[in-house]
Formats: C-alpha cells, structure tokens, sequence
C-alpha cells in the first residue's frame, strides 16, 4: 500500500522496513500513528534510524499502539523510577546477554507483549545486529500434514528457562500455556508460536515425541528464507511484532558495548 505521511523502505522480499520521514521526538499525528500500524501488520518489524529519543518519547511512542506491557521476570533490569523501561546492556564485563537464542519475548506471561521497542543508543562499530524471522514465512513453508498435525495442540512457555531453570530468591516466574499455531488478530493470519527461548513442551505429547517436534520447529523457522537482518546504528529503533516474529540478538562483539532500552505494548492471549 501507499503511504502519505511517512516512507517505507523494504529490506526483504518477506519481512522487514525501514521507515523515514517521521520524527519520533514529537507527537504523532493520527494519519502518522494508523499508517505506522499498518507498516507494522505489513511487514512485521519496522526500523528507524537517527533517533535520539528519551524515556519519555519512548513510552509516548509505545502508547499510540496501546498500553505498556510490564513483564515480572525483568523487574531487576528496569530503569529506576520507570518500570515501563527494561534497560538492555553488554560490555567487557557481561557473561551473557538477554535474547541471545531464537525467541518471542515475554512468551511466558499469559498475555503476552503485542510487540517489543528496542531504542539503542550506543552500539559497536561491527558486530551486535538483531535478526528477524517471520513465522507467518515458517508457518506456509510447513506441509499440509504438519499444518493438520501441529494444529489444536498447545504448549508450556516458562520463564524459568531463562534462568537456568532455577527462580531466582523473591521472584514469582510466569508460565503458561498457548497454542503452537496461532491465529494474528489483526491480519488473521497464520503464526508458528513455539520459541527455543521460553518453550518447554507441548502438551498431550509423550516427551521424546514434544522434544522431537520442538527441535523441528526450532530449525524450521531458522530457515535464511524467512529473515532479516538489521545492522544497528547509534539512535536506532527497531519495533517488532512478537505475534508473528522470532528475533535473535548475535553476541559477536564482546569486548565491546551495546546499550540502550525496551518498552513493550501489551497484548493479548493468543487464539
């Protein structure tokens, strides 16, 4: 589709933008937040570049697309005074950094996060892009046979996966359980919705036969035909669509530093 108030750049044939034209250290204009959205339905995850947002702009920002999404399992990572805001941060002392596996964020909670605002500020000069998969791609590459067999069957999404399965003293981790296909519903289309990053097992299956069918899907949506890949620059955003997207953070530039915060939109249970 057309578009008035902004510019749309795609960087695959499949997945992914860049939007220019927009400034988003200002309010939005209606046109400007219906033709964002619909971006957003259009192509999954959307970038922009050469913004230098603060706290306030961020969470201004997420707020045109609903209300913000406060997850309990990155409470010690908020920024004091804005518990909306998850700092995200790697240096030469980091052991390990968040989202490093194929995942869809926050997967665990009952509802989970409609999508993820990622603002980074400081960022190696090679090295530390995000790739996108598209789950809408993963889900048609599937047969009919494994579209019929994967359908009605749900599955076990645990945040203590994230923690070595272990919940940290005084916390209380969500778990829930949500379809493997899942229905989007703005576009209503069809979504792969089980991630290395958060899933456990797929009920009403024996063990060996959830683990054998989690390890294909895991592959499957890895496939370089449903990616893309985004090379950050300082001031970018990149906002993503978690109904219908994996992402995988690459550690490739230890010792170096990469910076910046999260806000996400909150949700809804999947169907």
């Amino acid at each position: 589709m057309g578009y008035d108030t902004i510019q749309i750049k795609k960087l695959t044939p499949v997945v992914g933008a860049e939007v220019s034209g927009i400034d988003l250290t200002k309010p939005l204009s209606a046109l400007q937040v219906a033709e964002l959205k619909q971006a957003l339905a259009d192509h999954m995850v959307i970038f922009f570049r050469d913004q230098p947002i603060d706290f306030e702009n961020h969470k201004t920002f997420a707020r045109y697309f609903g209300g913000i999404h406060i997850a309990p399992s990155t409470a010690p990572w908020t920024v004091p005074g804005h518990p909306e805001i998850t700092t995200i941060h790697a240096d030469e002392n980091s052991t390990f950094v968040a989202g490093e596996d194929w995942h869809s964020d926050m997967s665990c909670d009952p509802e989970p996060p409609l999508g993820s605002i990622l603002y980074l500020h400081t960022v190696p000069e090679i090295g530390g892009d995000t790739v996108f998969s598209s789950m809408y791609a993963a889900y048609d590459g599937l047969s009919d046979r494994m579209k019929a067999y994967l359908e009605g069957l749900t599955a076990v999404h645990d945040a203590v996966v994230g923690f070595g399965g272990i919940t940290p003293p005084g916390m209380t981790l969500p778990k829930s359980s949500h379809p493997v296909i899942r229905t989007h519903p703005m576009t209503g289309r069809r979504a792969i919705y089980v991630n290395r990053g958060f899933t456990v097992k797929i009920e009403g299956l024996p063990p060996h036969e959830s683990a054998a069918i989690l390890a294909f899907l895991y592959q499957h949506i890895q496939k370089p035909e449903y990616q893309c890949r985004f090379s950050w620059r300082p001031h970018s955003i990149a906002f993503w669509d978690n109904r219908c997207l994996q992402h995988s953070a690459i550690w490739d530039y230890f010792p170096n530093r990469r910076s910046g915060y999260r806000v996400q939109v909150t949700g809804e249970k999947p169907v």
